[in-house]
């Protein structure tokens, strides 16, 4: 066999496995792009689920604490900016500045549902009420859902982080526009617990 010949086969079979290997990066950074999406999704339905509940909650407070308007109207605002931040975040679930969003959002809702339930432990009625009870215990079961969904959305980005980041992934990653994701992260440790709930 001539030399130039070997020498073309070489080169042949070297373009081959490099185009494999860019391949294989590239459908392994997808696969890992979209688990963390879907992780996404399961924080979005507990949300949405918690979203929910929280009128439901207000509407029964109201009947016994009227007199509170300011609170209650506090906590629906706080709602209702967390469900237009909690978009956003699902539009791109990966983009640092939504993840922001939808921790502040989330901290403000946390800190007003904290203070409709400090309330309703000063109305002994309010807090043996059946309906009260009920729903306390569908925002516990909610807020410990969603506490799994955002480990496992964590774990996931962690993951596609780590994938991306690594050689020989690194050099194509950002060629193929796969961009660093970012973590859900409560801004504090009071804000990792679950909002207290038991009557």
């Amino acid at each position: 066999m001539d030399g130039s010949i070997l020498t073309g086969l070489i080169l042949l079979g070297i373009i081959i496995l490099l185009i494999a290997v860019v391949v294989v990066i590239y459908n392994r950074l997808v696969a890992l792009r979209n688990r963390f999406k879907n992780a996404f999704a399961q924080i979005d339905v507990q949300l949405k689920r918690r979203y929910d509940l929280i009128p439901n909650l207000v509407k029964v407070a109201r009947e016994y604490i009227k007199h509170e308007r300011e609170t209650l109207e506090a906590v629906i605002a706080a709602r209702n900016q967390a469900v237009g931040a909690v978009k956003q975040a699902a539009a791109d679930p990966g983009n640092g500045a939504a993840m922001s969003g939808l921790v502040a959002a989330e901290g403000v809702l946390a800190g007003t549902l904290g203070r409709l339930f400090a309330l309703v432990e000063s109305y002994p009625d309010l807090k043996a009420n059946q309906n009260m009870m009920q729903l306390s215990e569908e925002m516990s079961s909610t807020e410990n859902r969603i506490a799994f969904a955002r480990q496992a959305f964590n774990d996931a980005v962690m993951t596609y982080n780590t994938a991306r980041e690594v050689f020989p992934a690194v050099l194509f990653a950002g060629l193929f526009g796969f961009q660093t994701a970012e973590l859900l992260e409560m801004e504090n440790e009071q804000q990792r617990q679950p909002p207290e709930v038991a009557f």
